[in-house]
């Protein structure tokens, strides 16, 4: 499992608040979507979302999981800008 890719696809599952609307944002089938999700669950042990047929709901671990991804994700999106920046600025003498 990637495990970035589970934390990715989770997080944007809640923020579009379905795994259909999700699924079209990451251009990824609803089933492996579905299945990332499954298996973020799988490795922390814990169950992060309550799904029916018509709602989708954060568990309280989920709740404090997604708080804590969300910011994750913006802090590695930060990183990734840094060093690209610095990598670009242009080096002279």
């Amino acid at each position: 499992m990637d495990r970035l890719a589970a934390i990715d696809a989770f997080v944007r599952v809640v923020e579009q608040g379905s795994f259909v609307r999700a699924a079209g944002v990451l251009e990824l089938s609803t089933s492996a979507l579905s299945q990332r999700v499954a298996d973020l669950e799988a490795h922390l042990g814990a169950r992060l979302l309550d799904r029916t047929t018509r709602k989708l709901s954060l568990t309280e671990s989920g709740q404090a999981f997604f708080r804590r991804a969300v910011q994750v994700l913006a802090d590695l999106d930060e990183a990734e800008m840094l060093a690209t920046s610095s990598a670009a600025a242009p080096r002279g003498f």
